[in-house]
């Protein structure tokens, strides 16, 4: 389950198909320096994303992966 405290850059190498959902949102991590440090909640907070609509969307996402 992925959670507002992890960070980007971990979230993007453990599920590389999220990358589609940052995108979605704006939210080009893969591009960005800061996403080895930096929680996901920041992120969405620079970036004026709503979190909880990002984080349903992500363990969905992630949920059909492991399914």
């Amino acid at each position: 389950m992925i959670t507002r405290e992890m960070l980007i850059g971990d979230i993007i190498r453990r599920y590389p198909a999220t990358l589609k959902i940052f995108a979605k949102y704006g939210l080009d991590c893969y591009e960005c320096q800061i996403a080895d440090f930096e929680e996901l909640q920041h992120g969405a907070d620079v970036h004026k994303t709503d979190l909880e609509q990002l984080l349903k969307e992500l363990n969905e996402e992630i949920s059909r992966l492991q399914a």
